[in-house]
């Protein structure tokens, strides 16, 4: 009794943090893009600009929560809360210290896959029940980018099952003790990365939501709390890639000594997850958007033959004791 009030109290903090956390990202994305675009971004509400994003909170949420009367009401309603469900409950297998994480599932990796698999529902879903094109074709889009990018996410991690021989996050973070699996897995994780990147709808794959052709895309129709929940989404979605990149590649909350004893484990957990934060927000500021032929041809082409390529090899190498 007493451990499962202590998990649920866990859960609670870990959300209650999350959803600040994703508004603080917006903060540092304008800061960064500001500096890496040689202006200012965000400088005049609180220190640095730094309330800016809970102004702007507080507006979205101010807006009239409107819902078009040509729509289908339940499922325009229910589409974006699927999605921020779904990227929470991902978060729910983390393993984001030795003592810190919700859940220890056996098979927390096959979960975090089920989990982006579900997540295309809200973004199909939102795009059919506004009844418009332009949100209709940024579901469509979203289906098609998120269906064939999810085999090569689902493909690259494999590599990192066969090293580890389990499904357990934390056991695979707890496998890389003597070596992290960026050393064996780089092309897995080079995979995985831009996997993630199109999953999360993130530029230069934010093809879903395309401005200059689809207008907002999937939420055109969206306003105030249920266009939040989607914002919401995303940038949980960043760091959720985020987080699993540094789980799956980085050791975790592990460091080499004697670095692992200047910080607690959450802390250097923390720190990874915000340099590859950084690194979707460059990526935003320095890449120009592809046609979406050419993404899901690149995918196809390129990506999946990679992806096999690499288990391949790793499966070959693990059963000539190369990987011990």
């Amino acid at each position: 009794m007493v451990e499962t009030l202590f998990k649920l109290l866990e859960m609670t903090v870990i959300i209650g943090l999350l959803i600040p956390i994703a508004a603080m990202l917006v903060w540092v994305e304008r800061r960064m893009i500001g500096i890496w675009q040689d202006r200012l971004g965000p400088n005049r509400v609180g220190p640095f600009g730094i309330l800016q994003s809970f102004a702007d909170l507080l507006k979205i949420l101010g807006k009239e929560d409107w819902i078009p009367p040509f729509s289908e009401r339940l499922v325009f309603t229910l589409a974006p809360v699927i999605g921020a469900v779904c990227v929470l409950m991902s978060f729910a297998v983390i393993p984001f210290s030795p003592t810190i994480g919700v859940s220890d599932l056996n098979i927390g990796l096959l979960f975090f896959l089920a989990m982006a698999s579900l997540a295309v529902y809200s973004v199909v879903l939102a795009g059919w029940a506004s009844n418009s094109k332009y949100a209709l074709l940024g579901g469509m889009r979203a289906a098609a980018q998120t269906v064939s990018y999810e085999v090569f996410m689902g493909l690259s991690v494999m590599g990192v099952v066969l090293l580890s021989g389990s499904f357990n996050l934390r056991e695979i973070v707890l496998a890389q003790e003597n070596g992290w699996f960026i050393q064996s897995q780089f092309l897995g994780f080079v995979i995985f990365l831009i996997a993630g990147i199109a999953e999360s709808h993130r530029l230069p794959f934010d093809l879903p939501e395309a401005e200059t052709e689809l207008t907002a895309g999937f939420h055109t129709e969206y306003s105030g709390l249920k266009f939040a929940l989607f914002f919401l989404g995303e940038y949980l979605g960043v760091t959720l890639i985020s987080a699993m990149s540094v789980v799956l590649f980085f050791g975790g909350w592990m460091m080499p000594e004697p670095l692992d004893s200047w910080l607690p484990p959450l802390m250097w957990f923390i720190f990874k997850i915000l340099f590859f934060v950084l690194f979707f927000i460059l990526l935003r500021t320095s890449l120009p958007r592809p046609r979406f032929d050419q993404l899901l041809s690149f995918g196809w082409k390129y990506m999946l033959p990679l992806a096999l390529f690499n288990l391949l090899v790793t499966g070959a190498l693990k059963l000539g004791g190369v990987y011990g």
